[in-house]
């Protein structure tokens, strides 16, 4: 599974815009300094319990009037270590890339991500992998919404009795990874069965991005913890401006040592479909 760059992306502008939202209403014209923000690490790291997932991207941001490039920051050192267990070293692939293609996550158990920068910033992370859920099934409907007919992609699974069970639903159209966050929790759904409806609203509105018959859907069903659920969470609310009456600000993270992003211990499921 590739992380995705865009978090790199989200982040960068996110404190840019916490200085333009302290003077919105403001009448007095105020130039402001957008080019000198302090550069962060950013982190985005996964393990999976299926082989071949476990992957760390290390990157930085960049002011608010660069590109929108991110090369990868190369001579870190990166591990997972199993709590009670052994210690994993993921080596270099790519720039800014760090991979232990055997190393695979076990329910229930808690694992610690430690990267060191090259400049010899520490940055930890601990995530638990939560037991494993199956998506039962599939499936398109058709919805009105805003006006207007969509298909959209359903997905049902059961849901574990006990609060805490958090999911994540990642959805590719004819191999295109789309862009929507799509998350869910069990705060009004413990113990009974879950009917997620994954409407995409990110994306443009043409024609040719709208789901329709014969495309084919994939999505990829991620248990994650309650952490990392309150991260992608804060991020929709904050940093993609989901939430009118919020401050934008960086999404709260499980990071430790001042570094941006997350680590996600999570169990992966996907299911494949060609929409009738």
């Amino acid at each position: 599974m590739r992380i995705q760059s865009y978090t790199t992306k989200l982040l960068t502008g996110i404190g840019s815009l916490l200085m333009l939202s302290l003077f919105s209403s403001c009448e007095k014209v105020i130039d402001l300094n957008l080019n000198s923000a302090e550069k962060k690490y950013v982190v985005e790291a996964v393990l999976s319990d299926i082989p071949g997932q476990a992957k760390v991207l290390l990157t930085q941001t960049k002011d608010f009037d660069e590109d929108n490039t991110f090369p990868g920051i190369s001579g870190a050192t990166v591990t997972i270590t199993e709590n009670g267990g052994g210690t994993t070293t993921l080596a270099p692939t790519s720039p800014g890339v760090y991979e232990a293609p055997a190393l695979t996550g076990v329910s229930g158990r808690s694992y610690t991500l430690r990267v060191t920068a090259p400049t010899g910033e520490v940055f930890t992370a601990v995530s638990t992998m939560p037991q494993k859920v199956l998506m039962d099934t599939i499936y398109a409907t058709d919805e009105f919404f805003f006006g207007e007919n969509m298909k959209v992609v359903n997905v049902d699974h059961p849901d574990p009795v006990g609060l805490g069970n958090s999911y994540r639903y990642i959805q590719y159209i004819n191999g295109e990874r789309k862009t929507a966050i799509q998350i869910r929790n069990d705060d009004y759904s413990d113990g009974r069965r879950i009917n997620s409806k994954l409407f995409d609203f990110d994306d443009d509105d043409d024609d040719e991005d709208k789901l329709k018959s014969g495309d084919q859907v994939r999505i990829d069903f991620l248990c994650i913890d309650p952490a990392i659920y309150k991260y992608w969470f804060s991020l929709i609310r904050s940093a993609t401006g989901g939430n009118q009456q919020a401050t934008p600000a960086n999404p709260v993270s499980n990071m430790q040592g001042g570094a941006l992003g997350y680590f996600s211990a999570h169990t992966f499921h996907s299911k494949t479909m060609i929409v009738p």
